[in-house]
């Protein structure tokens, strides 16, 4: 293999592994926040504090990692996330998992930025940009199946504390790894931009339609991330049961990702049809249409179509200069619809379902999104004609 291929190799390798280790905590945490007696609003507050931290930490990353390289940005979140994971297995109250998880939320907000900068520099097109994309996303979905059943089966062999000890001792040795076989690189351009193209990270309408659908997609995913886990408190389903429900998901991502040929459509159409999609499925699951492993394994689908066109979109219409930036901001927009996801499920889920508000949300952004591609197509239809003229 080339040097360049073994780099990526390694970014592949350590996105896995550390998506591995922190989706173990998926079927974990709202059981053991509940454990020390946290209300489902205080479970929902400490989601909502830890994504806000998040949000903080993309938009502090972004520029940092454009200006000073990906790799100390990649290593260091590592290491302090780890003493925080382990910090959380010696938590005494919900208090002290609010702290632990909102310090926890802050140091990994540099970690994706800064390792989406890094992998969009192994690509010279579009098609190679979303194919390294979609492989990232296939291995982060495969760890996404098999980390909430082994996180339950931990659970239930070892109890909190030790699954707790584990992830936090696990991402330690990746941080390790990540030392020593990260290495930066100088990133290839997709496209050329005008120097003052380059500033306008949050001006472009084609960007800020591709941001608001990602709003709308982790506002979806923050309700699943919610709602599933605490079947385990309100209905009595055990941690495994809720941990197989998250590897459906994941696996309907999978199979979507594992589709190359989607790599050849418009990013944008593919970010429509994926929010439409699970738009709909948010439509079943209060309206109890279909039983919920199928549409969970449906939401998994149209979620696969989402991630590797948000990325694409994103280095297709910023400057490479400024993809730290704007992946930065594709975080912290992220961090927002978990924040009012979880905030806004934990204070309505006992009057009304948490899925017809998210069903709302989905379809108003798709409207609005659609109508900001349209305008701006023709926007730029109306600029070729008078330039022809």
């Amino acid at each position: 293999m080339t040097e360049s291929t073994v780099d990526k190799f390694n970014i592949f390798v350590v996105m896995f592994l550390i998506t591995l280790v922190i989706r173990l905590q998926m079927p974990v945490f709202t059981p053991y926040a509940a454990s020390f007696d946290a209300s489902s609003m205080l479970i929902g507050i400490i989601l909502g504090v830890t994504s806000l931290t998040n949000l903080t930490g993309n938009l502090i990353a972004g520029p940092l990692v454009d200006r000073f390289g990906k790799k100390r940005f990649i290593t260091f979140p590592l290491f302090i996330a780890g003493g925080l994971f382990i910090a959380h297995g010696l938590a005494s109250n919900a208090g002290d998992l609010l702290i632990l998880h909102a310090l926890n939320g802050f140091a990994l907000a540099f970690l994706i930025p800064a390792a989406f900068t890094l992998l969009s520099g192994y690509a010279n097109n579009s098609r190679q940009q979303g194919k390294n994309m979609a492989i990232n996303g296939m291995l982060s979905t495969l760890a996404g199946i098999i980390a909430p059943l082994i996180g339950g089966k931990m659970v239930v062999m070892f109890g909190y504390v030790n699954t707790y000890f584990f992830i936090g001792a696990a991402i330690i040795v990746i941080g390790f790894y990540s030392l020593r076989f990260i290495k930066d690189r100088q990133m290839v351009a997709v496209k050329t931009f005008t120097e003052d193209s380059k500033s306008r990270v949050l001006t472009t309408p084609n960007l800020l339609a591709a941001y608001l659908i990602g709003f709308a997609v982790m506002y979806i995913h923050g309700v699943l991330i919610f709602e599933i886990p605490y079947l385990t408190v309100e209905k009595e389903v055990s941690t495994i049961q809720t941990g197989q429900l998250f590897s459906l998901m994941s696996i309907g991502t999978f199979i979507t990702l594992s589709l190359f040929f989607i790599n050849q459509f418009d990013p944008f159409k593919r970010l429509m049809c994926g929010l439409f999609g699970m738009s709909l499925c948010l439509f079943g699951l209060f309206s109890a249409l279909l039983p919920l492993p199928y549409l969970i394994f449906m939401m998994g689908m149209f979620f696969g179509l989402v991630m590797p066109a948000m990325a694409t979109s994103i280095t297709e219409n910023a400057a490479k200069e400024v993809h730290g930036r704007a992946f930065g901001y594709m975080s912290a927009v992220f961090s927002v619809g978990i924040i009012l996801s979880s905030s806004v499920t934990g204070i309505v889920r006992d009057f009304v379902s948490p899925y017809f508000i998210a069903f709302l949300i989905g379809m108003i952004v798709f409207t609005i999104s659609g109508y900001m591609r349209l305008n701006s197509s023709q926007m730029i239809g109306r600029m070729i004609g008078s330039n022809s003229k």
